[in-house]
């Protein structure tokens, strides 16, 4: 783009656009009219190179008008699919809906208890992935391990006492404890400082979905005020 197609964008066209803009588009969504402004200003610049390219002489009215209705039909600076759900364009053609994550499908007899749409899907568990990797290791942790070892660690997941772990080995009870206290510090060295914390942390799709959530909240406020 020639310094003066930029300077009939930046002086004749963005203002033109901030004004229509708010007035003449309607948002999807979530979008707001800053979004809307920040895409037509782009798209207004694609229009304004591609017409210097071609050699065609086009005013700064001209500009605005096209980028104006292109923004009514659905069309953004990303793109104008008609056949992504998540499209502007798919939307305002009814081909797809959005529902907020917020919306009520259920309530008890009393209404006392509401169920949303993200009760509904969302879970507490961790990602597949992540569980099958950490099967993984941990199997491979307890292969090096000797018959007192596994003994150890089988009793304290049944929630037995240490002393009858004693009593099969024919060792005394700090002898266990010994063994015990050992194997805590290999399983740290050997999953990582950070493991207590990695397996009591909500799931990473449940922190994306949360954010989301706060940053919806937030616009919402802003569009209030």
């Amino acid at each position: 783009m020639s310094p003066q197609a930029g300077w009939i964008l930046q002086e004749e066209v963005v203002p033109r656009l901030r004004a229509a803009i708010p007035r003449s588009v309607r948002g999807v969504g979530s979008e707001d009219t800053e979004e809307l402004v920040q895409d037509s200003i782009a798209i207004a610049a694609k229009m304004l190179h591609s017409a210097e390219a071609a050699g065609k002489t086009v005013t700064s009215g001209n500009i605005v008008f096209y980028t104006v209705q292109s923004m009514k039909s659905g069309r953004r600076a990303n793109g104008a699919s008609n056949s992504d759900a998540l499209g502007t364009a798919t939307q305002l053609n009814g081909r797809s809906t959005i529902n907020s994550l917020e919306e009520t499908v259920a309530e008890d007899e009393n209404g006392n208890e509401i169920f949303q749409i993200h009760d509904v899907l969302s879970q507490d568990q961790e990602d597949p992935a992540v569980k099958a990797a950490r099967k993984m290791d941990w199997e491979s942790f307890l292969s090096g391990l000797n018959q007192r070892e596994m003994a150890v660690i089988k009793y304290l997941l049944m929630g037995r006492n240490m002393g009858e772990v004693a009593v099969m080995f024919k060792v005394c009870l700090s002898t266990i404890q010994a063994c015990k206290n050992g194997l805590a510090a290999r399983i740290l060295d050997y999953m990582g400082p950070d493991i207590l914390k990695e397996i009591r942390k909500l799931p990473g799709w449940k922190n994306s979905l949360n954010a989301s959530r706060e940053r919806l909240a937030c616009r919402y406020e802003r569009l209030r005020n």
